[in-house]
């Protein structure tokens, strides 16, 4: 089945036919040509592809550029693969299968737990490495690599722990077993806003369990992808459970859902995408996981401690400049405390810097290229021509590029854009409500239902709206809730399955029920 993948696609690709993987460190900014000369001398810039434990090229050598959103730099070039490359990555994985699924659990969370070691010995070039190809600052980026990190360790652990069941049976004669075994070679595509965690939070409890992997990271963002992958071949993991494509996206997905020898695909990004892969996933039945878009509300109830409600709320909407599924994408305020949490929450964002992720203080980086700024830009454009009002940015910052003014929005309703779809940027649109009844029905009037937010001081509130709200993920006072040891998983169109916890390795085992008859009995 041929799918569409243009949803995966992003404009500032560009493809070039030069022959090997080269850099180009001519007219970089002088902060980044510091980052990446550090970065390519301690060999932390891979610009070739992993399948086999082998680092290759693309077949017809066309590669793909990697910049920097922040300044526009050329970091270097990587491969432009295709079909003929995810085959080889798809046939290595499944050679290696066969004999990485017969390790113990105890023998695989070695290796886990080295790869967790070097990843965290690591961080200060990975947290780089993630600020110059996404953007986020430095502060951002090495939290996400200790929460990537953490992923590995965690899954390391729980290795050893994949049980089974010993079943009552109501025969005397009959012994009922059941066995978690891996399901097999997974196929894992990763979106550009959290390059590490997105794959650990995947490859972790695949590689624990005993499966092997063909990853696809976004053509923005394949190097922390790339460097991973290395830290994982010097942790011992073997050639071929870990590979790494890029490229054309298209054929890379249709290429994973057509091989019978793939047999789960797992997906962070949009929704449209991820529809087209279960119907895709269909044709050879594989397993899915799919984890996409959101809509997330964050409810702010007259009861609420104001303070905390403007942090939790700036947290929950600003972080990677607006650019994480959980973000808040509607801030609903009760009427009573409207007025000064809009005076508040402006302010606090007014104090938030934006500038390059490499500059100390930063709080704010760039968003992912032109086309995300013009959606915010058109976002912004539909709720004023309906009434909404600019409290505080609302347009394109003074450093140009890509980067957009922390803008909070007033006078809101349920009838504009930015009400009904994600805005994946750094616009807090602010709703009235006087009801709670009315704040839940809000909340939940949409197709997503990854995370929501609550901000109260009645504990018996909290329950009534948590247990109302239709999401995978509910915060009370709170604003970042994502943490390793809890499920991470939406409701409704936001996805299947979920991610972290003890719950995210059954995602990738398979029950088998064994009947032991003719048990004669002593």
């Amino acid at each position: 089945m041929s799918i569409a993948f243009a949803a995966m696609r992003r404009s500032s690709y560009t493809i070039c036919t030069t022959w090997t993987a080269t850099f180009h460190l001519r007219k970089m900014s002088a902060e980044s040509l510091a980052a990446v000369t550090r970065l390519k001398d301690s060999g932390f810039i891979k610009t070739q592809g992993l399948v086999g434990g082998k680092w290759v090229d693309a077949e017809d050598g066309k590669t793909l550029k990697v910049e920097n959103p922040a300044t526009g730099d050329l970091i270097c070039t990587v491969p432009y693969m295709g079909q003929k490359e995810t085959s080889q990555a798809i046939s290595s994985a499944y050679e290696t299968f066969q004999s990485w699924k017969k390790l113990s659990g105890a023998e695989r969370s070695k290796h886990l737990r080295k790869w967790y070691d070097l990843l965290t010995a690591h961080k200060e070039e990975l947290a780089q490495l993630v600020t110059l190809e996404q953007g986020k600052p430095m502060k951002e980026a090495l939290g996400e690599i200790t929460y990537g990190a953490d992923f590995v360790e965690f899954y390391a652990e729980e290795a050893k722990r994949v049980y089974g069941d010993l079943l009552p049976s109501p025969l005397t004669d009959r012994r009922l077993l059941v066995l978690k075994q891996p399901v097999g070679v997974v196929g894992a595509i990763t979106p550009w806003n959290f390059p590490l965690a997105m794959i650990t939070r995947k490859i972790g409890p695949a590689l624990a369990c005993g499966c092997t992997v063909v990853v696809k990271p976004s053509e923005l963002t394949p190097l922390t992808a790339l460097a991973a992958a290395e830290l994982a071949l010097q942790a011992g993991i073997p050639p071929g459970a870990f590979n790494v494509v890029m490229g054309n996206a298209s054929e890379i997905g249709d290429t994973l859902l057509a091989s019978p020898q793939v047999r789960k695909i797992t997906f962070t990004g949009s929704t449209a995408v991820g529809k087209k892969l279960m119907a895709g996933a269909a044709e050879t039945v594989k397993k899915v996981s799919l984890e996409l878009g959101g809509n997330a509300p964050c409810i702010v109830f007259d009861d609420a401690e104001l303070d905390v409600a403007v942090k939790g709320a700036l947290a929950a909407k600003f972080r990677n400049s607006g650019q994480t599924c959980v973000c808040a994408n509607r801030i609903l305020v009760q009427e009573g405390i409207y007025e000064k949490f809009a005076n508040a929450f402006a302010d606090a964002v007014q104090q938030l810097q934006v500038g390059n992720g490499l500059t100390e203080g930063v709080a704010q980086g760039p968003l992912i290229n032109e086309a995300a700024v013009q959606k915010v830009e058109s976002f912004i454009r539909d709720a004023t021509n309906k009434g909404a009002k600019v409290l505080i940015g609302g347009k394109r910052h003074s450093l140009g590029m890509t980067f957009y003014e922390p803008t909070v929005l007033g006078n809101t309703n349920t009838e504009m854009l930015i009400s009904r779809e994600e805005v994946f940027g750094p616009v807090a649109p602010l709703l009235r409500f006087k009801t709670e009844e009315e704040a839940i029905h809000m909340a939940n009037d949409t197709n997503a239902g990854l995370a929501a937010y609550v901000f109260t001081n009645d504990i018996s509130r909290s329950w009534r709206v948590t247990e109302a709200l239709e999401y995978g993920l509910v915060g009370v006072n709170e604003g970042l809730v994502s943490t390793v040891v809890a499920p991470f998983g939406g409701y409704k169109q936001s996805g299947l399955g979920r991610e972290g916890s003890k719950y995210g390795i059954d995602e990738y085992l398979e029950l088998k029920y064994v009947c032991l008859g003719n048990m004669k009995s002593a």
